[in-house]
């Protein structure tokens, strides 16, 4: 049995096609299968230990990126997918796999267009409330299609489509609970909150963050995932900031949390405020932590926004969009969460509505049976 993952560009769909793999390799024991053979194929690895943990073969195949503003690498990217598809459509000859699963992004087009010409059977899967470029193009291909949120269904064939939710690798499920406060550091006895601003779009939050430290570490504990490169310039100003504040220690900012470290936070963390990817939303649903979400206002098709208020119609979180974003609006969200323990509990009661347990696996069970069928 061979299958190919395809897709990538960012965290948000590489690790998706882990959470996959991590399931195919479980179902390979239970049903013996002898020789699971495991490919992802894209212009670069992203996360090389990953793949090699799962036993997954790196194919190199180009592919273009369309940009949503003008750029001169528009045209030569058109140029760099053509080229892809020929060379996707030759390494999977030679592979041969029984099903792909494209998780989308850009560098899935050339594969899931190559499958078409070889009529490998294909599932892709869509995270966001509104499909980007490439899995609007792809899922025409599609044998199966799979979404996380059920407002995403209008964008696809309904007969071809199923809800399977939020696909979350394994490593990063479960928050740890036990010494995570002797770990970070922390004082268990003043609230927590997480911070994630990442590399993407966090220049507001990151601001909006270093104007309202001194009142923040009065009555809190701040883990401030900046992003790396945010890390440095970031650090430095709350340096300044908080240089003559009895409270500066209860901020931690940090460049970047491995999986480990990430369960750790969520462990001690009473609330997180974070960007509205789809990842992010799922991971948080699993760390079952009442969010605020704040979503980037330019992002394709208004995705972000979109994902943040289907989640927080669940009760889970509460949304600031960028337009309303101010130091005095988010602390008085951050003390409405904060200082009212009934309402926290019922956030964390929520995100139980939006944390699929099976999800992966499912897609896993498909891809197997749809692959067992194209054999």
């Amino acid at each position: 049995m061979k299958i190919v993952l395809a897709g990538g560009g960012s965290g948000g769909h590489f690790y998706p096609l882990i959470a996959v793999a991590e399931e195919l390799r479980v179902f390979a024991q239970e049903k013996n299968i002898l020789h699971l053979e495991l490919y992802y194929m894209a212009p670069s690895k992203y996360d090389e230990k990953a793949l090699f943990d799962n036993q997954i073969t790196f194919v190199s195949v180009p592919a273009g990126k369309i940009r949503r503003y003008f750029s001169l690498e528009n045209f030569l990217d058109i140029f760099k997918t053509f080229f892809g598809f020929f060379i996707a459509l030759f390494k999977l000859f030679n592979i041969y796999p029984d099903a792909i699963f494209s998780k989308g992004g850009y560098p899935a087009v050339p594969v899931v267009f190559a499958a078409k010409i070889l009529r490998i059977p294909v599932i892709v899967h869509e995270s966001d409330t509104v499909p980007g470029r490439a899995n609007k193009l792809t899922s025409r291909f599609a044998t199966r299609i799979a979404i996380s949120f059920p407002e995403a269904f209008k964008y696809f064939k309904k007969e071809k489509t199923a809800l399977v939710g939020h696909l979350v690798r394994k490593e990063v499920q479960k928050p740890i609970y036990e010494g995570s406060d002797e770990y970070l550091k922390l004082n268990p006895v003043l609230p927590t909150i997480f911070i994630i601003g990442g590399s993407q779009g966090a220049k507001l939050i990151n601001e909006t963050i270093l104007s309202l430290l001194p009142e923040l570490v009065k009555k809190y504990q701040i883990i401030h995932q900046t992003g790396t490169g945010n890390f440095e310039e970031v650090s430095s100003n709350a340096n300044v900031i908080l240089e003559k504040s009895n409270d500066r220690d209860n901020y931690r900012p940090y460049a970047y949390f491995n999986p480990l470290a990430l369960r750790m936070c969520a462990g001690a963390s009473d609330m997180i405020i974070s960007r509205s990817g789809a990842s992010s939303i799922a991971e948080i649903a699993w760390w079952a932590l009442p969010a605020i979400l704040i979503p980037i206002t330019d992002s394709n098709g208004n995705h972000q926004r979109e994902n943040a208020f289907s989640y927080a119609s669940t009760g889970a979180a509460s949304v600031i969009e960028e337009k309303n974003l101010s130091p005095r609006v988010l602390i008085q969200e951050i003390d409405r969460i904060i200082e009212n323990k009934n309402l926290q509990e019922s956030m964390k009661k929520a995100t139980e509505l939006s944390r699929y347990e099976h999800s992966a696996r499912d897609i896993a069970g498909e891809l197997l049976e749809i692959g067992f069928k194209h054999e």
